[in-house]
């Protein structure tokens, strides 16, 4: 969990210190870090309210930090332009949709509503969650932002499922994305974690101890090498529609409709709502189901229930929530085509399934060992060098590290 020490290597810190002497000037202070996060259950089903099991991963967001007494923040991320966010002004800002600043801005302004003195400071930013694999790097970035602030200027003393909320937050209000909580969660908490999202203010929380290491298999995610970039509305579609059919009970999420009433709604929920939104909210109810039964069978041990499970979430994906191929793609279908290397390379062992939003981004696999190789070199040579990552899960969440 995230009260874990986490140290930071001497390696890491000769790096992070020499970009922060580059972009500022000076040496930074403190350090602090956050991690990716992989959905391992309950695939687009946070944002209505349901279930999930998720983890936070081996690869993080990495800050070395300083006060700089001068009422701005300023944020070098590796490889990209300075943000810079003026605290004389929290509000959200129309030319910051879809922007960095925006996600500072932010996290800062839901600080200052809760009462703290949020003031300026320098980071300089490396990451190892690469944007758009998939792990949720806009996660992390928002849960190291709030991780800063709350040990900076608030004596810590914001829970980490809160910093996870006040990164929502700023990725729904400020940033312009309508995402669920999950991904912010997972990355705020650390370890692997079962989430229920009933009451969204107070999301219960439970830890899973399980060692995946003693299964004989490997965590992969497979980036598949596709651009997110234009496919914020296909991620929205699903929230849309999804909430087109609530509407029709009077209800904000899924959720609250018990499955017997929607499913005796289905004929004129067809004609008012379309066919791809009803079977949208059929996934809702099936995966959203299927995720106490994964956590029962890794409480049990069961892990060959637990891989069947996992197919099952993938196919429900695949043709009820229908977030592989974006609307009207036929040349490119990344998503698709890494899904049925998957089932070549794997043929009829493990499991795989579409990872996190979909549309673009990563496939995650759950490879026996003595077919790791074969199955990573199959998935190199067919993706590019390096699209098959094999990962751990990391019991750390947003830290200060240790040096």
């Amino acid at each position: 969990m995230s009260d874990t020490k986490l140290c930071l290597t001497p390696d890491r810190k000769a790096a992070l210190d020499a970009g922060f002497a580059a972009a500022f000037g000076a040496a930074p202070e403190r350090y602090f870090s956050a991690p990716g996060r992989t959905e391992i259950g309950g695939n687009h089903t946070d944002h209505q309210h349901g279930r999930v099991l998720a983890a936070a991963v081996n690869l993080d967001t990495q800050a070395a930090v300083k006060i700089n007494g001068l009422g701005i923040i300023r944020i070098q991320s590796q490889g990209y332009p300075l943000s810079v966010v003026d605290l004389s002004c929290l509000t959200p800002q129309e030319n910051e949709i879809n922007t960095t600043p925006a996600l500072i801005r932010g996290v800062a302004a839901r600080f200052a509503e809760l009462g703290c003195d949020v003031r300026g400071f320098d980071a300089y930013v490396e990451s190892t969650v690469l944007p758009g694999s998939g792990l949720s790097s806009s996660a992390a970035f928002e849960v190291l932002v709030g991780t800063i602030i709350n040990h900076l200027f608030f004596d810590g003393r914001v829970t980490q499922p809160q910093v996870a909320m006040i990164g929502q937050y700023a990725e729904n209000v400020f940033f312009g994305k309508p995402c669920g909580l999950m991904d912010q969660t997972a990355s705020a908490v650390g370890g692997m974690v079962t989430i229920d999202f009933q009451d969204k203010t107070n999301p219960i929380i439970e830890p899973i101890t399980f060692d995946f290491a003693a299964t004989g298999h490997a965590l992969c995610i497979i980036d598949t090498r596709a651009s997110h970039a234009d496919l914020t509305d296909e991620y929205a579609s699903v929230t849309r529609e999804l909430k087109a059919i609530c509407a029709h009970f009077g209800k904000e999420v899924l959720r609250q409709i018990p499955e017997a009433e929607f499913y005796r709604e289905v004929p004129a929920l067809r004609k008012k709502c379309g066919d791809r939104a009803v079977l949208r909210a059929i996934h809702f109810y099936q995966d959203n189901d299927r995720v106490p039964v994964q956590v029962a069978a890794l409480k049990a041990g069961d892990f060959c229930t637990f891989l069947e499970l996992v197919k099952q979430s993938g196919r429900s994906s695949y043709m009820y929530l229908q977030n592989v191929i974006p609307t009207g793609y036929t040349d490119h279908q990344d998503v698709g085509i890494a899904l049925a290397l998957c089932e070549h390379y794997l043929n009829g062992r493990g499991a795989y399934r579409v990872h996190g939003g979909g549309f673009a981004g990563t496939v995650q696999a759950f490879v026996p060992m003595d077919l790791l190789e074969q199955f990573r070199a199959g998935i190199d040579a067919a993706l590019g060098e390096g699209a098959c990552h094999v990962l751990s899960i990391r019991p750390q969440g947003g830290v200060e590290m240790e040096v």
